[in-house]
């Protein structure tokens, strides 16, 4: 009975034993089957060795590879990278030593050729762009230099890129960060430079008292002829004025005289109705004469019959006196 207890303990450690090594050998499978799954994030790209020998470029997505075979070799970024290089001493043509720094921006294109054409890429494109910069500006002055930026660039670019080719490397645009020449030129340039601004503060200055005396003398000329045009609206407003009142005095006189006709045109007619006698003619007569002899006149002919009521008035009075 003892035996076979010893037995059965010993045989349940030994399968305890095997459930123990089962877990853990599924557990490193476990371990190994993920550590297979890759996920190639955006804007990567990995490159994929099997037993050192170059497999395959996984892009973006998710991938499985085979364990203890394939590795990861290298992971890379397919984004637009900037570099910025440190200042390299350069010799003009004219024999002028200055310092450039340059900022690079490139971009992968091929991770193949990244990993396998080059062993430091941005080291190589370090060299490549002092190179190429002492090239360039070898063959140009110093004042080309400072005012051909543009000009330097491109072409900075254009060898950049052609070189970078074979290593899956595009270089979108080259850039001169800095030109810093000699202390004694830069000296020179600020004296030059503020030379100009002063020559150019005095023709702005000059311009501006050009401008102000146009201006002012535009302002007068019209000032003097707003003034004439017053004047000339004030004539012409006296003349109305005046014309105006003339034709009123007259339409005035007018109608004075068309007043004074209508009553005497109105006395002739109610004298007609009345049919006065031949001595209340006579006598309206005498009146008529009275007013013409109160006149300025100097010479009065008076008509005969007017002569003969006089004298019958003047012998009508005489008897009148005589009683």
């Amino acid at each position: 009975m003892g035996e076979f207890g010893m037995s059965a303990v010993g045989v349940g450690g030994l399968i305890g034993g095997f459930v123990g090594l089962g877990i853990f050998i599924l557990v490193i499978l476990v371990i190994i089957a993920v550590s297979c799954i890759n996920i190639v994030p955006q804007a990567h790209a990995y490159v994929v060795e099997r037993l050192g020998t170059y497999r395959a470029t996984w892009s973006v997505g998710f991938h499985l590879k085979v364990p203890f075979i394939d590795k990861v070799a290298k992971r890379v970024t397919l984004k637009e990278q900037v570099v910025d290089f440190a200042p390299q001493p350069v010799i003009t043509k004219d024999n002028v030593t200055m310092r450039i720094d340059t900022v690079v921006f490139f971009q992968i294109t091929d991770p193949k050729l990244f990993c396998y054409g080059v062993e430091n890429p941005i080291m190589a494109i370090e060299n490549l762009t002092a190179t190429t910069l002492r090239n360039i500006i070898g063959d140009l002055e110093l004042d080309q230099t400072l005012t051909s930026r543009e000009t330097i660039n491109t072409k900075m670019r254009a060898t950049l890129d052609e070189a970078t080719d074979p290593w899956g490397i595009k270089v979108n645009r080259v850039e001169l960060k800095n030109i810093i020449p000699p202390a004694a030129i830069q000296d020179a340039m600020e004296k030059q430079m503020k030379a100009e601004r002063e020559r150019r503060e005095q023709i702005l200055i000059a311009e501006g008292e050009k401008k102000s005396a146009i201006l002012r003398a535009e302002g007068q000329k019209e000032s003097l002829i707003l003034q004439a045009e017053a004047d000339k609206q004030a004539a012409i407003l006296r003349a109305e004025a005046k014309k105006e009142a003339t034709i009123r005095e007259a339409e005035g006189q007018a109608e004075a005289i068309e007043a004074i006709q209508k009553a005497n045109a109105t006395g002739l007619v109610y004298l007609n109705e009345a049919n006065p006698s031949d001595a209340v003619i006579q006598i309206k007569s005498l009146e008529a004469f009275a007013k013409a002899a109160d006149g300025q006149a100097t010479k009065i002919i008076i008509p005969s019959e007017i002569q003969g009521i006089a004298g019958l008035a003047k012998s009508v009075v005489e008897v009148a006196a005589e009683k």
